[in-house]
């Protein structure tokens, strides 16, 4: 959006000719006021060169296009929620079905789709879809803008095919931790994404391989923890990012993430351990399968992964060194 604009519009342009529809909309969060700025005049110039408007290019074909900024909430990344912050409503997840490819922007058929995918169209249909699945691994096709951050020696994007492990990723392109110190935990796919033990390092970047391990690409995100990491604390920040950002549309998630940080609190602290533990996983069970999306269902997914392979910082015993 920043650097290559016009791959994204004349993506959404193809997109929407081929689906019939007159109207995209690019969906912005606030905190990218540069990538507003430049996508707004890219949209300027596209249509003031006839590639975007009325009869583009002598087609008879019109498609606008628009950039609509959100107010910063994380649930708009639900498509549902996205649609309702568009109509000028609070983002909240709509129940499915009907799914917005049936009834979605203003009761209208909606496509709804990743920056990514929709920069990608052109490129697909320039060169051909070989070329495309010349890069990446089984099912997981074309490249992943891949994140680097936390504490790395050298954070940043970096654009990979799908295939390279993690450890590569990290210790190839990061240089390791920032600190010096060893890797204890890599979180992979966001706030939400597992944390990783160096057993899993060597996944590769494969939507069905991370799936194996109950853990998730998302988009891309990596985050790096040293050996100084409090694991527990980390479970107990993503059931409060839950709490916080939550739509509060269903009780699993607006009440559980709720419950979820209290009950870890009572844990750390040693109060009735062993029944709060068993009440910690119901818990998870009852977000994962009960949430109307994947805010409140994917939420579990770093308090059991912490759990499972960090047990001992869940144990109220005195913090690691800083």
């Amino acid at each position: 959006m920043e650097t290559d604009p016009y791959q994204l519009i004349e993506g959404m342009t193809i997109a929407g000719l081929a689906v019939g529809a007159n109207q995209g909309y690019i969906y912005l969060r606030s905190e990218y006021p540069v990538a507003h700025k430049i996508l707004n005049k890219a949209i300027e110039r596209a249509t003031e060169a006839g590639f975007l408007g009325k009869n583009i290019c002598n087609s008879n074909s019109d498609f606008f296009l628009e950039v609509r900024l959100g107010a910063g909430a994380y649930i708009c990344g639900e498509e549902t929620s996205l649609l309702e912050s568009l109509e000028g409503k609070r983002g909240m997840v709509r129940a499915k079905p009907p799914l917005p490819a049936i009834e979605g922007l203003f009761g209208k058929p909606t496509v709804v789709n990743n920056v990514l995918t929709l920069g990608a169209a052109a490129s697909i249909l320039e060169q051909g879809s070989e070329t495309y699945k010349d890069f990446g691994m089984g099912r997981s096709r074309g490249t992943l803008a891949v994140q680097l951050a936390g504490n790395v020696k050298r954070g940043g994007v970096i654009e990979l095919a799908f295939g390279v492990t993690l450890r590569e990723v990290v210790e190839d392109f990061g240089g390791g931790t920032y600190s010096g110190r060893p890797i204890r935990a890599i979180q992979m796919g966001g706030p939400l994404g597992a944390f990783l033990p160096a057993s899993q390092w060597d996944t590769p970047l494969d939507y069905e391989a991370f799936a194996a391990i109950k853990a998730m690409i998302g988009h891309g995100g990596i985050v790096v923890f040293d050996d100084t990491v409090d694991m527990a604390a980390q479970a107990r920040f993503a059931m409060e990012f839950c709490a916080v950002e939550s739509c509060g549309k269903c009780t699993p998630c607006r009440i559980g993430a709720t419950r979820g940080v209290e009950v870890i609190d009572r844990i750390v602290n040693n109060q009735d351990r062993d029944n709060n533990l068993i009440l910690l996983t119901d818990l998870c069970d009852t977000m994962e399968l009960g949430s109307l999306c994947a805010m409140g269902g994917m939420t579990p997914f770093p308090v059991r992964s912490a759990l499972t392979y960090f047990a001992e910082d869940f144990s109220g015993e005195s913090p690691r060194e800083n």
